[in-house]
């Protein structure tokens, strides 16, 4: 007997045939997927254009229509799917063109229903496995283990039940934060906990992203939509069908994205650049930011509706300083997997370099720290690891840092400067403290060893 499938899944029946096509949709129903269906090649090309699916059962005969002359275009559209191909008149010589046409199976009538049910989990079941690989390296790089989300801060134990029940729902988050705080790796644990833990996990870096390409990376485009666009293009959203959609930076996004992701919220409909043609999308969408989104829209930058839609559940990750209990078992681990990534043996910090490490003010939170033990890992010679291997100064009392003391001003400089980053909201806002500009602060703080 076949066994449910866990993940959100969805279907596509193609059979000119009512009664093959209702039997078929309460077998893939059981089994919780969401069903379409059609009973023309035209039918089945305006339900792919309108969603993303799984798994499309295609009759071999659509009235005096071969179903195999659709199945390339099926392909075309969406690469992803697979394509079962269904027969009253099953021979050897149907069986062998449809694979060749890319068919993942072949299901002869009459069949039961626990045959349509295992045919479809073995797609589905093959569909989140490609996923989890190409998920990989994501992953390792990000997560490097569940010790990023044990800790010894009530502070950040308390916000980590938050998040946990934030992220049971499907409610929109945004996470806000210093940079390096772990936003990304929070919204892939927040993943990990949700209802949708099998779905796809799609990130956008805003920043990244060209004024005249957002629309189009996220939505999509149609062929032809402006100079360049020589085929139709699937957007992030499309991609994370039935799973999560991460935006870092949003508050990076341009008018017209923020107008589409704004309409997308609201209820669910997106369309591509180029076209008319209304599509929906059942996504679960978390959004970073380390601005103050407020500013932004008193500034006339970011849409005030669109934060409001955003701000349904806000989560403010601790900075690094405000967890300091966590600093060293954190670099710890770090040390230990950058050690195996290395190949190396046997490391260790001194006793000075971890009461540097628990005395620094980390402004670039974790991952300044993540880095520092990098690099260090990398270039030190020796197994055991000193401050100024991280690029840290020996801890110092307070007396060599108050005004008039006998200290060197570029000591005062140094010691003003991570006092103004460790309790400023971002770079930006410490630059306008100190009354300097945001390039001149990072080069200072990589001079001083605070970058």
């Amino acid at each position: 007997m076949a066994t449910a499938i866990e993940s959100s899944w969805s279907a596509l029946i193609v059979d000119d045939d009512p009664a093959i096509r209702q039997s078929l949709r309460l077998c893939l129903e059981a089994q919780h997927g969401r069903v379409q269906q059609t009973g023309t090649a035209a039918g089945c090309l305006e339900a792919l254009e309108r969603g993303r699916f799984d798994v499309v059962f295609l009759d071999l005969w659509l009235g005096s229509e071969s179903g195999l002359t659709v199945l390339p275009e099926i392909l075309r559209r969406q690469p992803g799917a697979g394509v079962i191909v269904i027969t009253a008149y099953a021979t050897y010589e149907s069986a062998v063109e449809a694979m060749k046409l890319g068919a993942v199976d072949y299901l002869p009538k009459p069949f039961t229903p626990d045959q349509v049910r295992t045919a479809a989990q073995r797609v589905v079941t093959a569909s989140v496995l490609r996923r989890r690989l190409s998920e990989l390296q994501d992953r390792l790089d990000e997560t490097e283990g569940e010790i990023l989300f044990e800790t010894c801060s009530s502070t950040y134990a308390a916000f980590l039940q938050t998040a946990l029940r934030a992220a049971a729902s499907d409610a929109v988050v945004l996470l806000r934060g210093e940079s390096g705080t772990g936003k990304t790796v929070l919204a892939r644990w927040m993943r990990k906990h949700s209802r949708r833990p099998e779905g796809p996990f799609v990130t956008v870096h805003c920043p990244m992203l060209s004024n005249e390409l957002m629309s189009s990376v996220l939505f999509g485009h149609k062929k032809g939509a402006f100079t360049g666009a020589v085929a139709d293009a699937v957007g992030k959203v499309e991609e994370a069908e039935g799973g999560t959609l991460f935006l870092d930076e949003v508050g990076d996004l341009n008018a017209d994205a923020q107008a589409r992701l704004l309409r997308f919220l609201n209820d669910r409909t997106y369309e591509r650049v180029g076209e008319a043609k209304e599509r929906r999308a059942d996504v679960r969408l978390i959004a970073a930011t380390n601005r103050a989104l407020e500013d932004d829209v008193k500034a006339g930058r970011f849409r005030e509706d669109l934060f409001f839609r955003l701000n349904v559940i806000t989560l403010t990750v601790p900075s690094l300083r405000e967890r300091p209990d966590d600093v060293l078992p954190l670099a710890r681990h770090y040390l230990s997997f950058f050690e195996r990534r290395q190949g190396r043996r046997n490391l260790s910090f001194s006793a000075a370099c971890e009461a540097a490490i628990t005395a620094h003010t980390w402004p670039g939170n974790l991952r300044e720290l993540r880095n520092a033990v990098e690099r260090a890992v990398i270039l030190c010679p020796a197994c055991v690891i000193e401050a100024q291997d991280l690029g840290l100064l020996a801890p110092r009392s307070s007396a060599t840092v108050e005004l008039g003391a006998d200290v060197s001003l570029e000591t005062l400089e140094r010691e003003h400067i991570a006092r103004v980053v460790a309790r400023a909201g971002s770079y930006e806002a410490a630059a306008r403290i100190l009354g300097i500009d945001v390039t001149t602060l990072q080069r200072k703080r990589k001079r001083y060893g605070l970058a």
